[in-house]
């Protein structure tokens, strides 16, 4: 469960309330009912506290229950999140285990979702686009990509995710965990 994993990562590293908020950006009340289970993140709040955290998204949605090796995995049984604010869904592929973060996104028509240049820091990560039209504003750049275009992210900056058409978006984002320094 998502509040009890960032708990947890927020123990791990024994960090008060008050200091994942400083990292974060997020308010410690905020912080507070993510934890307990009162409020449900937004895209944007959840992509601040894995940057603080250091831990990709996708990790921070996974489910803890991990199958055994070469078990299948029913439609039902993924970990779904979705945007309390904009609709923005994502479906977790990948198990945990797994070498790679896959995880299939659906961007609602006219969703717009940004994340801070350190929720990329430490991740490489590939967008492959299955359905519709993706704008992606990546630092100073805004690109378009349509169904069937993939992309490497480069180096961290600030981008915004958006779907500026009538129909919803589908695409797979690949996430690599960079090596440690």
């Amino acid at each position: 469960m998502l509040s009890e994993r960032i708990r947890s990562e927020r123990a791990q590293r024994e960090w008060s309330l008050t200091r994942l908020a400083e990292v974060s950006g997020v308010s410690r009340a905020m912080i507070s009912k993510i934890e307990r289970g009162q409020s449900s993140p937004t895209a944007v709040i959840l992509g601040r506290l894995s940057a603080a955290l250091e831990v990709s998204v996708s990790d921070l949605l996974a489910p803890t229950a991990k199958p055994a090796a070469g078990s299948v995995r029913r439609d039902d049984e993924r970990s779904d999140w979705t945007d309390p604010e904009t609709g923005y869904l994502r479906r977790q592929i990948s198990a945990p285990e797994f070498g790679a973060d896959v995880t299939e996104v659906l961007l609602p028509a006219g969703a717009r979702i940004g994340y801070p240049a350190a929720a990329f820091a430490f991740i490489d990560q590939l967008l492959w686009i299955l359905d519709g039209r993706l704008t992606l504003g990546d630092g100073s750049a805004v690109l378009q990509l349509n169904a069937g275009d993939t992309l490497q992210l480069g180096p961290p900056t600030a981008r915004e995710f958006s779907n500026e058409t009538l129909t919803p978006c589908r695409y797979v984002v690949v996430v690599l965990r960079k090596p440690s320094a």
